[in-house]
């Protein structure tokens, strides 16, 4: 069992969903007790589509809150996904396994703190609020649908704490790498942070995060976090460089591949 394996500091678990939440807002955003209920029909992201419990404690009509969720996640055309972090009940866990659910898509979330991170003088990377050109580099270095314009642009300017749109480019070949930092208050979260495939290990990732690191500080970040597939070897070399340690690893539960 992912969330129990190990303890965990509860309270920073929830600080860090709750900038997470805010740093990538959903579209539609409910509450069944403490089940919070994540919705975007624009976008297939699964942190913008699932259901995220927040207190352990909270198991109370597990099938019947499934099914509603379920009806809901369907009229938006979604399958029911739900997001398991520390702060799951046990429970929960134990009627999904039985059910037949099966987890997917491990996540870690790291943090590092930002007063003792060694960083550059001078800040290479000017920070942009040009949202739609920092979109139209992200989607291009992702390989993403350019259909989804419409919709990340309703996301990112949905964000309310200050975001900070860092783009490297290169002439003629254009952005080469990107980074999105949200600032909320005292932690800083690094979103959308891509690097051109052709352009991997020339030390663009580390210039590009320097900068947003360097931004945050500045803005005044004492400490800064991100989420990060945990299979992806390569990005968590990179941020183990920069001092980043897990807090804790999520993963996601949906029941059957065809539901």
């Amino acid at each position: 069992m992912l969330a129990s394996s190990t303890p965990h500091d509860l309270p920073m678990v929830r600080r860090l969903e709750a900038v997470g939440f805010r740093a990538w807002p959903a579209a539609s955003v409910g509450y069944d007790g403490s089940w919070q209920i994540r919705l975007t029909g624009g976008h297939p992201s699964k942190r913008l589509n699932c259901v995220v419990p927040l207190d352990p404690s909270d198991h109370r009509d597990l099938s019947l809150r499934l099914e509603k969720a379920r009806k809901r996640f369907h009229s938006y055309g979604r399958q029911l996904i739900v997001r398991e972090t520390p702060l799951i009940p046990p429970l929960l866990i134990a009627h999904m396994e039985s059910e037949g659910w099966e987890p997917f898509e491990t996540a870690d979330v790291l943090s590092v703190d930002l007063t003792e991170l060694a960083l550059p003088d001078t800040l290479d990377y000017l920070p942009s609020h040009d949202i739609g050109r920092f979109i139209d580099a992200s989607l291009a270095l992702e390989e993403d649908d350019g259909s989804l314009k419409p919709a990340l642009a309703e996301i990112l300017s949905s964000i309310k704490p200050p975001t900070g749109f860092f783009i490297k480019e290169v002439p003629p070949q254009g952005a080469v790498a990107v980074a999105l930092c949200v600032q909320d208050n005292d932690l800083a979260g690094i979103m959308s942070f891509a690097v051109a495939a052709e352009r991997r290990r020339e030390g663009l990732a580390t210039e590009i995060l320097s900068a947003a690191l360097r931004w945050a500080r500045l803005s005044g970040a004492r400490g800064a976090w991100l989420q990060v597939v945990s299979t992806n070897a390569p990005a968590l070399a990179l941020y183990r460089k920069f001092g980043f340690e897990k807090v804790y690893s999520y993963r996601y539960w949906r029941q059957g591949a065809g539901e």
